[in-house]
Parts: structure tokens; C-alpha cells; sequence
């Protein structure tokens, strides 16, 4: 990734020169303006990852070029300089969309520390673009993600065999997506104005799903009072999807072999003959050529239907794959929601990359959705809202029956230990960051400071012992009662 482009605004001749110095210094694009109608006329004709500006300016001022940044340039993000009196305003800019803002007298280390921050941040924003387009071109198909090789080839072997009116047998275990498969290939066929007709075989008794497969005459049974047109029918120049088609009958495998052979059949209880035209699509997860050999599928139809056969990985076989379907199932649910999250966190990514996921691709589905409705807004997602127990081993509690990960012995007591000491530390981490930060927006004043953690000047002084956080020039270590 290229250096970001940063434009400094600023009317203090020493203060801008400083400021560009010490960015050019390390790396970054940098352009100088002196007054807010310099930058204006700079902003009309060029775009900047990052804008620095001097809240108050001669003839205009930061507010009036934040709001015109943000117009013309919605992704860049603005850094605002204000003086120590103008804080209040300075958190106004950041509701309207301002990054940070940094407070008069500052060191030229506070500056870049900041500017580093937000460049990590455009960097993020780039790698999310970066596998967005990944995940709509190379590594995907008609909605079907995949980066494992085995996968790669399956949505080759789809986008070459849609254009046919080949038959396809998708096998694969419980939730592997072979719906998914059967969706591609007939958006992605010449038949895809016409009809995508799906039937559950194992849903349905043998006689129940001749009369859906293939339609009824009035009277042909009790209960049929008119005639009724069936699947195949209905399917009539578009495709017809068989899921779990190991499971049918004897019965209706014979009068499955006959629609494929000759195109033809007749309805449950009548003579007339139908002919369709119809391209024939099934699932299975079971292994037909062993159901052939132990008799209970007919070998003729078993070759019928095993023109192209696609076998898709269980989930666990591409481990490669979990983060990339996870992150897309992730942000499409937040969106569907509106309840946005940034992503998943190092441990809830360590943890789904462990997990061996019986439930293939359906079971990291519902995973995302458990996610989304237990986490918290604009934060990652944890591994406990992955399980979805508030009293899982990740926060102390004991290992849970119904949870996957317990059950594959992924938080035993070694694992739960390690993750109580990673959760403190990050807590401990987080909470000292916190107090340096209020500590630099109050110039290291541990009164003011104390007043807006909402703690006693004895309990922030114990704190910031613990943390090795030093005291100020000028500022006593003599906390009292």
C-alpha cells in the first residue's frame, strides 16, 4: 500500500512547517495550505487520505472544512489541532465525523502516534476492500466462497457444466451447501428465466412424493379431488432440484430412470402421456455407489444421474475457508440487522479456525447470526458470543453441555486458565491506555483526570502505580486521604 496523502491546514507559518517536516520525515504524502480558502480550492481538485486542520483559521474554520472534506471525500478522515478552550468544540467535530483531535500545546509525537493510528485504520479499510473484491471475483460464484483449492476447482467445475443441460449429482455432507450449488448452476444456465423447482425426497413417504414428482388425475386417490400438475411439470423448460435422493423408493427410481431416458411419464392414476423438458439436478449425502452395491439404489439410475458429479469438502477440510465465509455471513448479517460490528477478535478467530464444525457451512451460519445478536455494537465479536453462554469457560463458568466447542474439549481447564489470563491482561492493557489517554487530553493533570474517570485521586494514583504511568512535571505523587 502506498504512503497515505495527508493535507496539513494550518496559519502558523512555524507550526505548519514543523508539522510537514516531521510527516515527510517518516514516509507520508504531505501538502501545506495556509488558510481555509487555500485548502478549499486544494480539496476541489484532489483527494487526501488524511486532513489536519487548525480548528480556528482566517476566513474559515476546521468545522466548515470538515464538513466539506467529508462531502467531497467521505473516506478521508480529519484530525482536528485546537486550542485547550476549544475542547468542547473539538468533541462536537468528532460526532460530525472527525477522527481525533489533538489539543494545543502538542509534541510532534502526539501528532504522529495519531496520524500512525488512523493510517493503520486506511490500511484495515484497504485489506477489507481488497478481500470484498476477492470475495465477488476469484474466490467466488453465484454466492458460493471458496479459497480451498478443492473448493476452487468445485466452482470451476460449476461455471463450466452451467452452460449444459448436463444432469449434476452434488454430494456432500448435512450443510455443506449443495442448495447453494444447485442455485449457481441455474441462475448461471440458459434456463434461468424459467423455473428452479426444489423437492425434499426425504421430506416425503413413497407414495406422497410420486404424486409430487410427477402430478395426479382427479380421483386417483382418496383425498385427490382434481387434477394436480407435479414437480416435473412445473419445472417444464427450467430446472428441477431432487435433494436427497438416495432416499426414494424403488418404485419411484423406476419411474425416475423413465422420465430421464425418454422424457416422458404419466401422472399418478391417468394414461396421458407428458413429455418436459426439464435439466435434473440432485443431492446427496449419502455414497450411492455403495447404496448400489448393497442393493438399495439401482445401479442403471445411479449412472443417470452421475453424469457430473460434484463432491463438496466438509468445512473442516478447508480451514482456509472459515474466516473468508465467516467475515462475508458476518457484515451481511450486521447489515440485515442494522446493528453494526467491526469483525471478529484474535481469540474468536483462533477459535473458529480450531473448530471442526459437524455442521459444515449451516452451523457456522447460524454461529454468525447467535454472534451478531449477542455482541455489542461497533465492537468485535468474542468467542462467548460465538458459544452464546454469558457463563462459558471463556469467563470462568463451567463447560456447557449443547456448546461445540466445550464438547470438542476446546475450553478445558488448561484452555480456560489461559484465556481468564489473556482476557485480564487485555482488560489491564485496555484500562491503561484508557488512563494515559485522559491523562494527554488533560496535560497530565491527575486532578482533572481523576474527575472524568470518575475516581478518587487516591485510587487513579494507586492505578497509575501499577501501571508504571509517571507523574508530570509539576504534579505531586502526594495523593492524601
Amino acid at each position: 500500500m502506498k504512503a497515505p496523502s495527508v493535507l496539513i491546514i494550518d496559519d502558523e507559518p512555524l507550526m505548519r512547517l514543523s508539522m510537514l517536516d516531521a510527516l515527510k520525515a517518516v514516509g507520508y504524502d504531505v501538502h501545506a495550505a495556509a488558510t481555509g480558502q487555500e485548502a478549499q480550492a486544494i480539496l476541489s481538485s484532489n483527494t487526501f487520505d488524511i486532513v489536519i486542520t487548525d480548528l480556528r483559521l482566517p476566513g474559515s474554520d476546521g468545522l466548515s472544512l470538515l464538513q466539506v472534506c467529508k462531502q467531497r471525500s467521505p473516506r478521508s478522515e480529519v484530525i482536528l489541532i485546537t486550542a485547550h478552550g476549544s475542547v468542547e468544540t473539538a468533541v462536537e467535530a468528532m460526532k460530525l465525523g472527525a477522527y481525533d483531535y489533538v489539543t494545543k500545546p502538542f509534541g510532534m509525537d502526539e501528532l504522529l502516534l495519531i496520524v500512525d493510528r488512523v493510517s493503520k485504520v486506511l490500511a484495515l479499510r484497504q485489506e477489507n476492500l481488497r478481500l470484498r473484491e476477492e470475495l465477488e471475483g476469484r474466490f467466488s460464484f453465484e454466492g458460493i466462497l471458496g479459497k480451498n483449492d478443492r473448493m476452487r476447482e468445485v466452482l470451476e467445475k460449476i461455471q463450466l457444466v452451467s452452460a449444459t443441460d448436463s444432469t449434476v449429482l452434488i454430494v456432500g455432507e448435512s450443510g455443506t451447501g449443495k442448495e447453494l450449488v444447485a442455485n449457481a448452476l441455474h441462475r448461471s444456465s440458459p434456463r434461468r428465466d424459467h423455473a428452479l423447482i426444489k423437492v425434499s425426497c426425504a421430506a416425503l413417504p413413497e407414495t406422497l412424493l410420486e404424486a409430487e414428482l410427477f402430478g395426479h388425475e382427479k380421483g386417483a386417490f382418496t383425498g385427490a379431488l382434481k387434477q394436480r400438475r407435479g414437480r416435473f411439470e412445473l419445472a417444464h423448460k427450467g430446472t428441477l432440484f431432487l435433494d436427497e435422493i438416495g432416499e426414494i423408493s424403488p418404485v419411484v427410481q423406476v419411474k425416475l430412470l423413465r422420465v430421464l431416458q425418454e422424457r416422458q411419464f404419466e401422472r399418478v392414476g391417468g394414461n396421458e402421456t407428458v413429455e418436459v423438458d426439464v435439466r435434473l439436478v440432485c443431492a446427496t449425502q449419502k455414497d450411492l455407489k455403495k447404496e448400489v452395491q448393497q442393493g438399495r439404489f439401482r445401479e442403471d439410475l445411479y449412472y443417470r444421474l452421475n453424469v457430473v458429479p460434484v463432491i463438496l469438502p466438509p468445512l473442516r477440510e478447508r480451514r482456509e475457508d472459515v474466516l473468508l465465509i465467516g467475515e462475508h455471513m458476518l457484515q451481511a448479517r450486521a447489515a440485515k440487522t442494522s446493528k453494526p460490528v467491526k469483525g471478529f477478535s484474535q481469540r474468536a478467530q483462533e477459535l473458529l479456525l480450531r473448530y471442526s464444525f459437524p455442521g459444515n457451512v449451516r452451523e457456522l451460519e447460524n454461529m454468525i447470526e447467535r454472534a451478531v445478536a449477542l455482541g455489542r455494537p461497533e465492537e468485535d465479536v468474542q468467542p462467548w458470543d460465538l458459544c452464546g453462554f454469558s457463563a462459558c469457560p471463556y469467563l470462568g463458568g463451567t463447560q456447557q453441555e449443547t456448546c461445540g466447542f466445550c464438547s470438542e474439549g476446546l475450553t478445558g481447564k488448561r484452555a480456560t486458565s489461559a484465556m481468564l489470563d489473556s482476557l485480564a491482561s487485555a482488560r489491564e492493557e485496555f484500562e491503561k491506555d484508557y488512563i494515559l489517554g485522559v491523562l494527554e487530553r488533560v496535560g497530565g493533570s491527575r486532578t482533572e483526570a481523576s474527575r472524568l474517570l470518575g475516581l478518587s485521586r487516591k485510587a487513579l494514583w494507586e492505578k497509575c502505580k501499577r501501571y508504571g504511568i509517571p507523574s508530570s512535571r509539576g504534579e505531586s505523587d502526594d495523593v492524601g486521604e
